[in-house]
């Protein structure tokens, strides 16, 4: 498990439990008792589902956007790159995110004589 910046705490707690265990575990020989530690990854319970479920509903409005897109305006898009219409587009890089990221696209032309 590698810690991340946001969860450092648990990280440490986890290392101090890990270290513990590891102790518990070499008296743990000498007694005849085994000591393991299990260290579950991420797991869909309902504390976690209804952590999720708010964070989906608020989400939109902390990414700067008003709602998730549709698979099918994505579809859409890639229908026109697909498209006779779309024949002409090359090589382009078209940020589909309902404006999460907002940029200024700057086109330089290059001709040549």
């Amino acid at each position: 498990m590698t810690p991340k910046v946001g969860f450092a705490a648990v990280a440490t707690v986890n290392a101090a439990i890990v270290a513990f265990s590891k102790a518990m575990a070499d008296q743990g020989i000498q007694d005849g008792i085994q000591v393991n530690t299990v260290l579950p990854g991420p797991v869909l319970t309902d504390r976690r589902y209804s952590y999720l479920k708010r964070w989906a509903e608020s989400f939109p409005s902390k990414a700067g956007i008003s709602r998730f897109g549709k698979p099918e305006e994505i579809a859409g898009l890639i229908g026109f790159l697909l498209s006779p219409d779309g024949q002409w587009l090359r090589g382009s890089a078209i940020v589909m995110d309902g404006g999460a990221s907002p940029s200024i696209q700057v086109l330089i032309n290059y001709y040549s004589a």
